[in-house]
């Protein structure tokens, strides 16, 4: 059976120590790619379904959709967090149980509490360095 994945874009990205901070776009752009090779390998990521990464801010002047992987900007004035809660609820209602990432322990409370799964950021980011 296949999952829907929410990713906390924000703070996968941020739980990477690689110099994100020197080019937050680029960190971001790393990230979809990295997801998208992962979720075109069925042998490596059977039970993915959709994949939505949320990011915070606008969306930046050049779109990050890759096959397999939809992309949100929060939007100015509205956090990630808040963005993703909604797409959780949304899934719930529809009776379904997301998979949420995320290392953000208010957010991950959030999603439980309105019915999501959550998995660390970290575990997340090893699935995908092993899938290289």
């Amino acid at each position: 059976m296949t999952q829907t994945w929410i990713v906390d874009g924000n703070n996968v990205v941020g739980s990477r120590p690689d110099g994100w901070w020197r080019d937050r776009p680029g960190a971001a752009a790393r990230l979809v790619d990295e997801v998208a090779r992962l979720v075109l390998d069925r042998r490596a990521w059977p039970e993915a379904g959709p994949i939505l990464i949320v990011f915070d801010g606008p969306p930046p002047d050049a779109g990050l959709d890759r096959a397999g992987v939809v992309v949100m900007h929060a939007g100015s004035g509205r956090s990630a967090d808040d963005a993703i809660v909604d797409r959780v609820a949304e899934q719930s209602r529809e009776g379904s149980t997301p998979m949420v990432v995320t290392s953000d322990r208010v957010l991950a409370q959030r999603v439980r509490e309105i019915g999501a799964a959550v998995t660390p950021s970290r575990r997340f980011l090893d699935r995908l360095e092993a899938a290289r």
